[in-house]
């Protein structure tokens, strides 16, 4: 008898693009750039090493890790977006719970985020000099303050949302305010806390960064600015990947920390 259903046809992909669709086109994708730079860097449409081979990259960037002075150079930006990170995260924190709990300081002070947070910080650089010196200490009070402003936002706005009753079982045990912190407020807006500690490490790198290429000896933005006046551009990339890699692991890190990646791939 014949079947009076449609037949699907069969799908050609293999069973393991099948069950795993999302790493599956993640590769593709990296595989596509990788591709298209090299085919850019052997077209010759560019200046002569402004887009280097993939082979120049890789031998540059084994060359930079088998250099024991990069390490030193790789823990002093390490240690200026981490303490950086811990000023403005906890600022940050403090601040939005303050506002977001107050219809008060709302009205009076939020704007003012809003106003400064899409300044460039690096306009505060030269008085992040004048107030800490040119050593590590104004690069960490740049990561501090680019970091601040998202954490912030983002926990003002996790305050409003919510949940009344929690509020109000909290204060019918009669909570004192660090426990009304740390027993409602902060998992009930776990989210937020976590969304503006990425949002902040991704500006904090981004000030610590421009901060060690405008006055610095040490740091990856030292190297970066270095091999880039130098025009050694395989350095350059390689550092630049460094970077990519450090970012895409801290920021795994504080979302498997938050448990929002599980929460996404359950």
């Amino acid at each position: 008898m014949a079947e009076t259903g449609r037949l699907s046809a069969p799908s050609l992909a293999p069973s393991w693009v099948r069950e795993h669709p999302v790493t599956a086109l993640r590769i593709f994708i990296i595989v596509t750039v990788l591709l298209a730079w090299e085919g850019l860097a052997r077209s010759g449409w560019l200046y002569r090493d402004v887009v280097p081979s993939l082979v120049a990259i890789g031998h540059a960037l084994y060359e930079t890790l088998a250099d024991p002075t990069f390490y030193v150079h790789l823990y002093a930006t390490f240690y200026e977006i981490a303490i950086g990170m811990a000023i403005g995260g906890v600022a940050g924190l403090a601040v939005g719970i303050l506002i977001g709990g107050s219809k008060l300081m709302q009205r009076a002070y939020e704007p003012f985020l809003y106003y400064l947070g899409p300044c460039p910080k690096i306009i505060f650089f030269p008085v992040m000099i004048m107030w800490f010196g040119v050593g590590p200490g104004s690069k960490i009070a740049m990561g501090a303050i680019s970091c601040f402003f998202p954490v912030a936002l983002n926990v003002a706005g996790g305050m409003r949302e919510i949940d009344k009753v929690l509020i109000r079982v909290g204060r019918s045990f009669r909570a004192n305010t660090w426990q009304m912190v740390t027993k409602i407020y902060m998992p009930a807006m776990r989210h937020p806390i976590i969304n503006g500690l990425r949002l902040g490490l991704g500006v904090c790198l981004i000030g610590t960064l421009l901060a060690e290429t405008k006055l610095s000896n040490r740091g990856i933005g030292f190297l970066v600015i270095q091999a880039y006046t130098l025009f050694n551009m395989p350095q350059m990339y390689s550092l630049l990947i460094v970077l990519f890699v450090i970012a895409i692991g801290a920021n795994a890190l504080i979302g498997r920390l938050g448990g929002l990646d599980s929460i996404r791939r359950s």
